[in-house]
C-alpha cells in the first residue's frame, strides 16, 4: 500500500517542493548512472557525501548532515521519496510560504540525521536519502490535514485497487510501521534508516505545531473537522471514444456539487475565538 495522490490542493504555486524535486533527480543523474555497477566507486562516492554517524560525532564530515540529504540509493528510493514529496509537499509550502518551507524541510532532514545518529553513535555505515526530511513533511501535514483524503494503490497478487482513506490512518500507519520496524531491526546491520524516518516525522511536527496553535490549535480542527480549510478535490474517470485509455480529470468539489468554498488558511480562528460547534477530527463530522 503507498499512496499516489491527495485530495487537497494548494493555493499557491509549489516553486520549493518542485525546486526540490528537481534537485534531487539532477544530483541522482549527476553521480548514479556512472557508478551503479560498481560497488566500490559507489561507495567512495558515498564516503564523502553520505552521512556517517560515528564520524560526525567525532567532529568530522559535518556537511554530511545537509548533502545526504540529497542523495539516493537506487532507483526506487529515488523515485518513492520523490512521489511522497510530490504529495504532501505543496500542502507544506503552501502553509508556511515558499521560504519558510525550505527552512522546515531542511530543518527537518536535520531532526532525522540526529535520530539516526542517536539510534547508533557508533555506526560507520553510510546513510542516504530525503526520506527523513520528506517524513517532517508528512508529520506536519498529519497535524494540520488529519481528514484529508488521501488515494493509496493497494496491489494483492492480481488485484490492484485505489483507495481513499483519511490522512490520519495511512501517515499514522506509517510512523507506526517505522516505530515498529526500528524497535525490531539491528541498527547496527545497516539496512532502511527508520529511526531517520521516526525523528524526521516528530521534527516536523514539533516544527510547525508554533502555526497550528497560532491558528486556534483544536479550535482549527474544530472549525474545519480535520479536513483542508477549502475546497478539497476529486478525481473523475472519463472514457473516451478515441482511446481505450481512460482520462482521469480533477475537479473541485463544487464542480461536483460538493462543499462550498471553506476560505483559505488565512481565515481560520484563532486562539481564544469559537467559531461552529465542535468535533474530533478523528472521526466523522461536516465536511
Amino acid at each position: 500500500m503507498f499512496p499516489i495522490r491527495d485530495h487537497n490542493p494548494s493555493n499557491r504555486t509549489p516553486f520549493v517542493t518542485w525546486g526540490l524535486i528537481i534537485l534531487n533527480v539532477a544530483i541522482f543523474f549527476g553521480y548514479y548512472p556512472e557508478r551503479a555497477g560498481s560497488e566500490v566507486l559507489l561507495s567512495a562516492f558515498f564516503a564523502d557525501w553520505a552521512l556517517v554517524p560515528a564520524e560526525v560525532l567525532a567532529g568530522q564530515d559535518m556537511h554530511t548532515m545537509l548533502t545526504s540529504m540529497f542523495l539516493h540509493g537506487g532507483w526506487m528510493h529515488l523515485i518513492g521519496n520523490m512521489l511522497f514529496l510530490w504529495i504532501f509537499g505543496d500542502n507544506m509550502e503552501d502553509l508556511l510560504g515558499h521560504l519558510g518551507f525550505l527552512a522546515f524541510y531542511l530543518v527537518s532532514g536535520l531532526g532525522a540525521a540526529a535520530g539516526q545518529i542517536l539510534a547508533d553513535t557508533g555506526s560507520t555505515i553510510p546513510m542516504v536519502g530525503a526520506s527523513g526530511a520528506i517524513a517532517g513533511v508528512m508529520g506536519g501535514y498529519l497535524l494540520f490535514f488529519p481528514r484529508a483524503r488521501i488515494d493509496v494503490l493497494v496491489i494483492i497478487f492480481i488485484l490492484i485497487k485505489i483507495f481513499t482513506i483519511p490522512a490520519w490512518l495511512m501517515l499514522g500507519l506509517w510512523f507506526g510501521l517505522q516505530l515498529v520496524n526500528g524497535l525490531s531491526m539491528d541498527v547496527a546491520g545497516g539496512g532502511v534508516a527508520y529511526w531517520a524516518h521516526a525523528g524526521g516525522f516528530v521534527a516536523g511536527a514539533v516544527l510547525v505545531l508554533p502555526a497550528w496553535l497560532r491558528r486556534g490549535g483544536p479550535a482549527f480542527w474544530s472549525r474545519w473537522h480535520g479536513r483542508p480549510p477549502h475546497d478539497e478535490v476529486s478525481y473523475v474517470v472519463e472514457r473516451r471514444r478515441t482511446s481505450p485509455i481512460p482520462r482521469v480529470r480533477r475537479v473541485t468539489t463544487n464542480e461536483t456539487g460538493g462543499h462550498v468554498a471553506r476560505g483559505d488558511l488565512s481565515r481560520i480562528p484563532r486562539s481564544g475565538t469559537r467559531r461552529g460547534g465542535g468535533g474530533s477530527p478523528w472521526r466523522g463530522g461536516r465536511g
